[in-house]
């Protein structure tokens, strides 16, 4: 048995590399399909309407860490190939992130008042013109903190990808205490890194909410 050295400390902050990746693969995934959801939330088919509330609601219900199971030990069944658990993982956090980043823009476009929509009708413009000159500037304002917290969530969120043994932060930390048998301060250290990650965003968050609603 070993003591806990600067060096596990510093296996841990490089393992941070991998939590970002997969922060960053979820959203550049994750956010256009949320916006198409958000879309079809709002649009006017009643089966697009439908379809989407029902997606939104069937990812919501089910645990993140259920969506790791079933794209880790599900998708090679499924598509009779071993996938990388880099990609199964993306995966889950790719669907968990359009359903929950879907259901705050969605909110966020129609916070926008009617009016609104019905005015840029009157200057001839088009639905598509519309959306993206009138409603989405507006929606994103409205959004955007919300986003920013869910970032957060996000960001805590990979944990989970642990449970399949991938190397991210909280992973590291337990490969840590089982090598120094020093669970305490190997799960301080892991901890602290995530509050020196969310902390800031959160306090991002919290002063755009201000910001924004008292622009509003």
């Amino acid at each position: 048995m070993r003591g806990f050295t600067i060096s596990d400390f510093l296996t841990m902050l490089a393992a941070v590399q991998w939590t970002a990746t997969l922060v960053v693969l979820a959203l550049a995934f994750g956010a256009p399909l949320a916006l198409l959801l958000a879309r079809m939330c709002t649009g006017r088919s009643w089966i697009a309407r439908l379809v989407a509330t029902g997606i939104l609601q069937l990812v919501q219900g089910v645990p993140v860490l259920g969506l790791l199971m079933f794209f880790y030990f599900g998708m090679p069944v499924f598509l009779g190939i071993q996938v990388p658990a880099l990609v199964s993982v993306g995966a889950a956090f790719t669907i968990f992130t359009a359903a929950f980043l879907g259901e705050i823009w969605r909110g966020g476009i129609q916070a926008v008042h009617v009016a609104q929509a019905e005015a840029a009708a009157c200057l001839g413009l088009t639905r598509w013109q519309t959306f993206r000159h009138v409603i989405a500037p507006q929606a994103f304002r409205i959004a955007l903190p919300a986003t920013v917290g869910f970032l957060v969530q996000l960001i805590k969120n990979t944990s989970l990808a642990s449970v399949v043994g991938f190397v991210e932060l909280a992973r590291a930390g337990q490969l840590a205490s089982a090598a120094t048998f020093q669970p305490l301060l190997s799960y301080a250290c892991v901890a602290a890194i995530y509050f020196a990650l969310c902390f800031p965003l959160t306090l991002w968050s919290r002063s755009l909410e201000d910001k924004l609603n008292g622009a509003r």
